[in-house]
């Protein structure tokens, strides 16, 4: 394996468990976060521990001046309403939580809680705020992605890799699709080609999808994200290679899994920056006025493996421009 830079992946997870590592805040003031999960409990990451640590360092510990309330839909995104009404009447100083659908629940709870978001795709077209530069309102934070851009970038190098592709599948989790139709379907008219839905409500879906893939004649294949299908990237990965579809995520633990293709920001990243708003927040600061922070880096990351699996050649261009090639 060949790594040029160090990348952390993974999704939603563990918060705020840490020792005191720097000077607490307002002395005896105890602040309240709220954190609203799609996923289930017991669930860690690399992008939570560096949140972790940032919060840490800007002196915010729980058990000692901060106070965590946890809610978690595992997945069942029809429970979002009912537990963001339930942290919006704790009464938190601030709410924390990932992509667009808890971001939705949200905003239909409270137009007065500050609510930072860390997964939001193309927020200012998904309607979650008013512009990137000044929310607006009281939901600030990070974009995974900077729209239809990145969602044709992401397609635009797959058709590099299997230029004679026509259809292109797209894995979408059940709850999660949405946001990114629009943006996918302009990319894939623009470069010719024609994408194929495919959405998964729970693990024993996934098997069925790769085989109507198939049968729908899809040559190529890109994931959407969820943490579902993100705890099942190993599956994914293999079924990939078993049906002979070159696939594309954004997340690097995808390719690590097995995936042909990864592209997209380092999560870690902006898990560290979202940490930075809540401390602002927190001393006083109005969300409205803390411009959406956007990735400036986007990584690629290939895997020679699966691309000899697959009988692909992946182009020297593409290589040159790898963050990593897996071999």
């Amino acid at each position: 394996m060949m790594d040029r830079r160090a990348f952390i992946s993974g999704i939603t997870g563990g918060l705020l468990a840490a020792p005191l590592g720097a000077e607490a805040q307002q002395a005896g003031k105890v602040y309240r976060i709220g954190y609203l999960l799609e996923g289930p409990p017991g669930q860690t990451s690399p992008q939570g521990r560096a949140l972790e640590e940032t919060l840490r360092e800007l002196g915010y510990v729980e058990g000692r001046n901060l106070v965590v309330e946890r809610r978690f839909a595992a997945f069942q995104y029809d429970r979002l309403p009912d537990l963001a009404a339930e942290l919006v009447r704790l009464k938190p100083d601030v709410i924390l939580t990932g992509g667009n659908p808890s971001i939705t629940a949200l905003k239909q709870a409270t137009t007065t809680v500050p609510v930072v978001m860390t997964w939001a795709i193309d927020p200012v077209g998904a309607g979650l705020v008013t512009s990137l530069a000044r929310p607006g309102g009281n939901i600030t934070g990070a974009s995974l992605s900077t729209g239809p851009e990145f969602m044709a970038k992401q397609m635009e190098i797959l058709n590099e890799v299997v230029p004679k592709v026509s259809r292109v599948a797209i894995l979408r989790q059940t709850g999660r699709a949405g946001a990114e139709t629009g943006a996918l379907e302009s990319a894939a008219r623009k470069r010719g080609l024609t994408i194929l839905f495919s959405d998964v409500r729970t693990p024993s879906d996934i098997e069925g999808a790769f085989a109507a893939m198939t049968r729908s004649g899809a040559g190529a294949l890109l994931i959407l994200g969820g943490g579902m299908t993100y705890m099942n990237r190993q599956q994914i990965a293999n079924l990939a290679v078993r049906h002979r579809l070159p696939g594309i995520h954004l997340f690097r633990a995808y390719a690590e899994a097995g995936l042909l293709l990864t592209y997209g920001p380092d999560p870690a990243a902006q898990y560290r920056g979202v940490a930075t708003y809540i401390d602002k927040i927190l001393k006083g600061a109005r969300p409205a006025d803390l411009p959406i922070q956007e990735p400036t880096k986007f990584e690629l990351v290939i895997n020679l493996k699966t691309a000899k699996a697959l009988g692909l050649t992946i182009p020297p261009s593409l290589l040159l421009r790898a963050e990593q090639v897996i071999e």
